[in-house]
């Protein structure tokens, strides 16, 4: 298992560091790279997860690919001319991609055909999931009707916020909220039928979106394991929690630790970071048909 990477570095070139990516300013564009990071509860874990980045990637690159919508992508590898000499370009093969700036917008679009997570916390308290009644007697994890729309606010720490589609509405406009709304729903559609076709149920998702010459483009990241929730369609059984391909493994580690959410996390067990590696890769591997290429 090759070691995780959780910092990158470039000479010279001024970088932003999120909760997974490291963001390099090349002037006229943005060099992401995804780190073997993890977060849980708002916290970036101690310990990383070999090759994460890597699928992170090049399965958000598969989407790009496949997902009918402008994006921000460029270039799905660094070329050694953007970069300084002497660049350890090892650190950034396979977890790299060049794209466009873009204002971003300040919503995470959430889709959900699921009944899960918060929705399914807010669900059991209100009946409503951002402001939209559902019908009675849904259990955990029960496919909805229609998938919904359920936009939340991006908080720089701490969680991210739930609104109603009237409170995005006074955010980006009535005109950008609708076109948001339609378009993530109408990608959300078309990943869940192809994932479907492979053996997943893709329960739930966000996307982000940024403005770039006056358009509305895909950003960040597609459909990964870190965005979405990834059930094993054979198991699926409404009524509680699912099996998954995604962190929710980490997540459900660290609420039986007994940690109390509040104080620095602890470590991850080798067997947690082998286990949780191994269903990222399955992930890919599943969605896109190709053979993950740093075993």
């Amino acid at each position: 298992m090759n070691p995780a990477v959780v910092s990158t570095t470039i000479p010279g070139i001024p970088v932003r560091r999120g909760k997974v990516r490291d963001m390099y300013d090349l002037g006229d564009r943005l060099l992401m790279v995804s780190t073997d990071r993890i977060s849980a509860f708002d916290w970036v874990l101690p310990t990383g997860i070999p090759d994460k980045g890597r699928v992170l990637t090049q399965l958000s690159r598969f989407w790009f690919e496949r997902l009918k919508t402008p994006h921000h992508v460029l270039a799905s590898q660094v070329e050694p001319a953007l970069v300084p000499p002497g660049t350890d370009l090892e650190q950034l093969a396979g977890r790299s991609m060049v794209v466009r700036k873009s204002r971003v917008v300040p919503i995470e679009c959430v889709v959900r055909g699921y009944l899960d997570g918060s929705g399914w916390k807010e669900y059991q308290a209100t009946g409503t999931v951002c402001g939209i009644a559902l019908p009675a007697g849904l259990t955990q994890c029960a496919q909805l009707a229609e998938p919904i729309f359920t936009p939340a606010t991006k908080e720089e720490t701490g969680h991210d916020i739930n609104i109603s589609f009237e409170q995005m509405t006074g955010l980006t406009g009535s005109v950008a909220a609708e076109e948001l709304r339609r378009r993530s729903v109408e990608l959300y559609q078309q990943g869940a039928e192809y994932a479907r076709e492979r053996g997943i149920l893709i329960a739930d998702t966000k996307f982000e979106w940024g403005w770039c010459d006056g358009e509305l483009i895909l950003i960040d990241e597609a459909l990964t394991p870190d965005s979405s929730r990834f059930w094993p369609a054979d198991g699926y059984e409404p009524g509680h929690g699912q099996p998954s391909f995604d962190k929710q493994f980490v997540r459900d580690w660290l609420v039986e630790s007994q940690w109390d959410k509040n104080s620095p996390p602890p470590a991850l067990p080798a067997e947690i970071v082998a286990k949780t590696r191994e269903k990222y890769v399955e992930a890919f591997e599943r969605l896109t048909g190709e053979s993950f290429a740093w075993k």
